[in-house]
């Protein structure tokens, strides 16, 4: 069940590669500049959940298109994202 719920996703996804990259990308245009624009005053803990959602996103696009150097580079923002959400929340 797990696997068929898997592969209609990839196959979701596969189907809207170019839209659901676009959006993760914007996604992250979106959160960088926030952050440049508020300084100290941004809602960090909102920025580093939307800036995982965006790796999230372009992960799995990046391993479905077999392209390891954007899954290196965006599971590598997902690490970075979860640190960045424990630190925002005062852990």
């Amino acid at each position: 069940m797990i696997v068929a719920t898997l592969r209609q996703m990839n196959a979701l996804i596969n189907r809207n590669l170019s839209t659901i990259e676009m959006i993760g990308v914007l996604m992250r245009i979106f959160s960088f500049s926030l952050v440049s624009w508020l300084g100290p005053e941004s809602p960090f803990l909102f920025v580093w959940a939307f800036n995982t959602t965006d790796a999230l996103m372009l992960s799995w696009c990046a391993m479905i298109k077999k392209d390891r150097a954007y899954t290196v580079l965006n599971v590598f923002w997902v690490g970075v994202g979860v640190v960045g959400m424990l630190r925002a929340s005062g852990f």
